[in-house]
């Protein structure tokens, strides 16, 4: 019996850091924004958030997730 398990991934991709960095950057803002009460600006964070899910999405559509044919694989220790 092996007890050797496949690596699922987590998100190690270009697709996976674009989308997380984009996301991350939204909630900054909109904490900032937030907390000197601009309503407008919180809500153009929320947009921004959407923005990089559709991003992340779309490149890992366009290979670049994990696994996908524009990623090299990972390097076997």
């Amino acid at each position: 019996m092996s007890t050797e398990t496949a690596d699922p991934g987590h998100g190690h991709s270009p697709a996976a850091w674009t989308a997380v960095t984009i996301m991350l950057i939204a909630f900054v803002i909109g904490t900032a924004a937030f907390f000197f009460e601009l309503a407008w600006l919180v809500w153009a964070a929320a947009g921004l958030l959407v923005v990089g899910l559709i991003v992340g999405w779309a490149l890992a559509r366009a290979g670049y997730g994990v696994g996908g044919a524009k990623v090299a694989p990972p390097k076997v220790h």
